[in-house]
């Protein structure tokens, strides 16, 4: 104690459960400081995974599939997760193969970009499955 007063410093304890206590002198002003620059910039540094959506419906032309293909992939290259969501309409539902035919067609064109992750289901009148970016490893 005599030591951090005649420095003009603070005694502070590091480890307080070992035998004996850890202590250490410093400027604990200076050190709260720099511990709080450290976490807001590792803060800032991290990446918010978003899910983003595309409405597909089953009867959807090829070239309107291809924009949504192409969306699909500029959102996992961002690194954001895809829900894929294919709306039943009306009379839609009779034949819901068709639609399945439509999201792998979507599957196929992503290719190697995306990892499903939430396998597709039906939930009524809407067909989802979730696709995550493939890890950049």
């Amino acid at each position: 104690m005599e030591r951090a007063r005649a420095a003009g410093l603070d005694l502070v304890e590091v480890a307080g459960k070992v035998d004996p206590p850890v202590c250490r002198i410093m400027d604990y002003g200076k050190h709260q400081y720099e511990e709080s620059k450290r976490q807001r910039e590792a803060k800032r540094k991290q990446v918010q995974q978003k899910v983003k959506e595309v409405k597909l419906h089953p009867n959807i032309d090829d070239n309107d599939l291809n924009t949504k293909t192409r969306r699909v992939v500029e959102f996992l290259s961002k690194g954001d997760k895809v829900k894929i969501l294919l709306v039943y309409r009306g009379r839609e539902m009779a034949h819901p193969e068709i639609g399945q035919q439509v999201v792998e067609r979507l599957l196929n064109a992503v290719g190697d970009a995306a990892v499903i992750d939430s396998p597709p289901r039906q939930m009524g009148r809407n067909y989802q499955l979730i696709l995550a970016p493939k890890s950049q490893k």
